[in-house]
């Protein structure tokens, strides 16, 4: 059983909304590019988060940053409420992604009544006071990380391979062009991949197209069109992985406010 409320908010720095009650639904392993800002309403949630497990409980924020994997399911009978916010990667930016993957619940009452109050304010088209709360959480997110100076790594086969499907998510690109691409025997590239992200290419691919496709729903496109501008075969393709991503169908996704 799933209950979900979904919009697309005209607030800078917000690309998504989501308010969900799921009961049984488990979330498979994927990533976003958004940050992923979350608090419980209620229930618990368990969570894995870049090979390590974690909770989410009602008295926390939740923050798993941009191509990070994880999954989530229930942490006990009768399921849980979320409210999450999609932030675009600029709004707390790549310097953060480190210290968010080692800590992403943050003990925090105030930040935590702070996202309610925005969450509150964006059932209402009032983009200034959205905008400015949005500045707050941002502001108290920060102080939290407090990212600490890092050295840059040369950049790996499994990278590479990342962003080549990042630039090619509705088209795709195979495995050979992608190995060929990037100087790399394909099983290597797939090995590399899986260990350097915890879920191999095409289940990665997959679950950029279901993140393509919500936008574009979110945006008022066909479903026929979504799908295919999305990168799946067809609309049944395109159903089947984003019920098991999301546990509903792309018909019940879209909330108009």
């Amino acid at each position: 059983m799933a209950d979900v409320r979904a919009w697309k908010p005209a607030v800078d720095g917000i690309a998504e909304v989501f308010h969900a009650h799921f009961t049984t639904h488990a979330y498979p392993l994927h990533t976003h590019d958004t940050w992923t800002l979350l608090i419980v309403d209620d229930g618990a949630i368990r969570y894995g988060l870049d090979r390590h497990e974690h909770g989410a409980w009602r008295g926390d924020v939740t923050l798993l940053p941009p191509h990070v994997p994880h999954d989530g399911r229930s942490a006990r009978s009768g399921g849980f409420r979320k409210r999450v916010l999609y932030l675009d990667s600029s709004v707390l930016g790549d310097d953060l992604i480190g210290a968010a993957a080692d800590h992403p619940s943050l003990a925090d009452l105030v930040l935590r009544e702070q996202i309610h109050r925005l969450h509150e304010s964006l059932l209402w088209p009032e983009p200034l006071e959205s905008s400015s709360r949005l500045a707050l959480v941002q502001e108290r997110i920060r102080a939290h990380l407090r990212p600490q100076w890092r050295v840059a790594k040369p950049i790996g086969v499994a990278e590479q391979m990342r962003e080549l499907m990042d630039a090619r998510v509705a088209e795709g690109v195979s495995l050979r062009d992608a190995a060929l691409a990037i100087g790399a025997h394909p099983a290597h590239l797939v090995r590399a991949f899986t260990r350097r992200f915890g879920l191999p290419p095409h289940r990665y691919l997959t679950g950029r197209r279901i993140e393509l496709a919500r936008r574009l729903i979110l945006a008022g496109m066909p479903l026929a069109q979504v799908a295919t501008a999305a990168g799946f075969y067809d609309q049944a393709h395109l159903t089947r992985h984003f019920r098991r991503h999301l546990g509903i169908t792309p018909g019940n996704y879209f909330t108009r406010t």
